[in-house]
C-alpha cells in the first residue's frame, strides 16, 4: 500500500491509480469558486422553495456524547457548530437520532423524543448560526435529522452489552452480536409498530426545524438488514416488495400524518459477506488483513442486499438500482450512496490507512475500495430519476487529492453531490478552503487514523483524537494510546 501522504503530485495520484487498474477522475488543480463544479448551486433539488447553494453535504457522525436521557451535550453542539462552519450546503442527516430509546446503537446516542426536542432543536440554531457568521446566508442551507433503529447493533444501556433487536437469523453474525433466540427476531406486527415510530419522528424532526429526514438503511442497522431478508417469511421478507414494505409504510405514515417535510434514504448499495482479520497472516503487534468468513456451505448467499448470491465479495446492482426507481416513485428526493458497514466489512465503508481497534488491517490499497464507492454512486446516479439527487461517499481517504476528484466527478456526471465524512472531524473548513482559496492545508487532513472508531468500539467519545485539540487533551487520548501500544 502506497500512504496518499507520499504521492507529491497530482501526476504520482494518477499513476498510482493507473497501476492499480482504476477508474477515477481527477482534476489538475482545485478550482476556487465560482469555477468549482462543487461551488454550483443544485436547482433541480427543491426543498420548501429553497435549493443547496452548492454541491458539498456533511454525512451523519455520532459522537457517543448525548446524555443518557438521548438530550444533546456541549461536545453535541460542538460537533454540529463546526457542520455549520464547514460551507456544506447539505447537512445529511448531522447524527443518527434513534426514534425510540431502545433502538439507540449506545447509551449517548441522541433520541428523537419529545422530551428532548428543545435541546435538539437548538442543535439546529446553533448550527445555523455558525454557517451564517462564516458564510453570509442559510437561505441556501438544508439540514436533515437522521432516523434510526439500530436493530442488530443495539446497546441502549450498556456500552459493553448487545441487546440486538433483528430482521432475521444470520448464520455468520449472530454469534458476534449476541443473537441467540428466535426471540430476538422482530415480529411482523413489531414492525408495524416501529413504523409509527419513525412518523412521530419525523413529525418532532418537522418541529426541531429539519428540512428533510433521512430514513437510515445502511450500514447493517435495522432497514438495511431488512432490504436483505430473503429468508424471513411473512410480510416484511423474501420478495423485494415485502422486503421494501417497512420504507413503504413510513413514507405512507408521514404524508397521511400532514406532514410536509422532505425525505431522503441513505443506503448502503452493496454488501459483502462478513470479513475478520486473518490471524495465519498478523504481523506481530498486527491485526492481520481482511479476509471474507468462509462462506461455501451457504451457496447461494441470501444473507444480503446489493450482493452476488453465487459470489458475495462481488457487488450485484439489480435491486439497489431497483430501489433507486422506488424512492423516485415514493417521491423522495436525496440519496446518499455507501456501502457495507462498519461492524462487519469495515474496509468497504470506511477505506483507511490504519484500522480500528475491531477491524484488521487493508489487504490490498484502499484506493481500490473508494473506487468502489464511486462507481457504485455513478450507476445508481445514472438510473435515478429526475426528481432524485445523488450524494455520494468515500471520499475522505483520498486526502490531499479529494477535492481534485470530487469536483471531477461532479463535472462529468458521476454524482450530484458529494459527502464528507471523517475529514470534517479533523477539519472542518476542509470545503470551505477549498472553495474560497481553491487550496487546502495538509496538517489537520484526516489521515484515516481510525481513532474516531476506535474510541466508540471501547466505549470512548468519538473525534478526532490526533489532529483536532479538543479531543487530543482529553483524558481519553491518553487510554487510546495506551489501547493502541497494548
Amino acid at each position: 500500500m502506497v500512504r496518499i501522504g507520499s504521492l507529491r503530485t497530482v501526476a504520482a495520484f494518477r499513476e498510482r491509480i493507473a497501476a492499480l487498474g482504476l477508474e477515477m477522475p481527477c482534476d489538475d488543480s482545485i478550482l476556487a469558486a465560482p469555477e468549482s463544479p462543487l461551488a454550483q448551486p443544485l436547482r433541480r433539488l427543491v426543498i420548501d422553495g429553497r435549493s443547496p447553494g452548492n454541491r458539498v453535504a456533511i454525512h451523519p457522525m455520532e459522537g457517543w456524547d448525548a446524555t443518557p436521557t438521548g438530550a444533546p451535550t456541549d461536545d453535541v453542539r460542538r460537533r454540529w457548530t463546526r457542520f455549520g462552519l464547514s460551507g456544506a450546503k447539505i447537512i445529511f442527516g448531522g447524527e443518527a437520532m434513534a426514534v425510540r430509546p431502545d433502538g439507540r446503537a449506545n447509551p449517548n446516542q441522541l433520541v428523537l423524543a419529545p422530551e428532548n426536542l428543545g435541546g435538539i432543536r437548538g442543535l439546529v440554531d446553533v448550527l445555523k448560526a455558525a454557517h451564517k457568521e462564516r458564510h453570509g446566508r442559510i437561505d441556501d442551507l438544508l439540514v436533515g435529522f437522521q432516523l434510526t433503529h439500530s436493530g442488530r447493533f443495539c446497546r441502549p444501556n450498556d456500552k459493553k452489552r448487545w441487546e440486538p433487536r433483528v430482521g432475521y437469523r444470520h448464520p455468520l453474525l449472530d454469534a458476534r452480536f449476541g443473537v441467540t433466540s428466535d426471540a430476538q427476531v422482530f415480529s411482523d406486527d413489531a414492525l408495524a409498530a416501529l413504523a409509527g415510530d419513525y412518523v412521530r419522528a419525523a413529525r418532532l424532526a418537522r418541529e426541531a426545524g429539519a428540512d428533510f429526514v433521512d430514513i437510515k438503511h445502511c450500514h447493517g442497522y435495522l432497514l438495511h438488514e431488512l432490504l436483505g431478508a430473503h429468508t424471513r417469511p411473512g410480510r416484511y421478507g423474501g420478495s423485494f416488495e415485502n422486503r421494501t414494505r417497512m420504507l413503504r409504510d413510513i413514507v405512507a405514515g408521514i404524508r397521511a400524518d400532514g406532514n410536509p417535510i422532505a425525505i431522503g434514504v441513505r443506503l448502503s448499495a452493496f454488501d459483502f459477506v462478513p470479513h475478520r482479520p486473518d490471524a495465519g497472516r498478523a504481523a506481530p503487534g498486527k491485526l492481520g488483513p481482511g479476509i471474507p468468513e468462509d462462506f461455501a456451505s451457504l451457496l447461494p448467499y441470501r444473507y444480503g442486499f446489493g450482493m452476488n448470491a453465487a459470489n458475495p465479495v462481488e457487488a450485484d446492482f439489480s435491486e439497489p438500482l431497483e430501489f433507486v426507481s422506488l424512492l423516485g416513485e415514493l417521491g423522495i428526493q436525496l440519496l446518499s450512496a455507501s456501502a457495507g458497514s462498519p461492524y462487519y466489512t469495515p474496509h468497504l465503508v470506511r477505506p483507511a490507512a490504519f484500522p480500528p481497534s475491531d477491524g484488521y488491517q487493508p489487504a490490498h490499497d484502499p484506493l481500490v475500495e473508494v473506487a468502489l464507492h464511486l462507481h457504485a454512486a455513478r450507476i445508481l446516479k445514472q438510473r435515478a430519476p429526475a426528481s432524485l439527487s445523488v450524494i455520494g461517499g468515500g471520499y475522505t481517504y483520498l486526502q490531499e487529492y479529494l477535492p481534485h476528484v470530487a469536483q471531477a466527478a461532479v463535472r462529468a456526471g458521476w454524482i450530484d453531490v458529494v459527502g464528507l465524512g471523517r475529514m470534517v472531524l479533523s477539519y472542518p473548513e476542509f470545503a470551505a478552503h477549498a472553495l474560497e482559496r481553491g487550496a487546502i492545508e495538509t496538517r489537520p487532513i484526516c489521515r484515516t487514523f481510525s481513532e474516531c472508531t476506535t474510541a466508540p468500539r471501547n466505549g470512548m467519545p468519538s473525534g478526532c483524537y490526533p489532529l483536532d485539540p479538543y479531543y487530543t487533551a482529553r483524558p481519553e487520548n491518553a487510554a487510546l494510546k495506551a489501547l493502541k501500544k497494548a
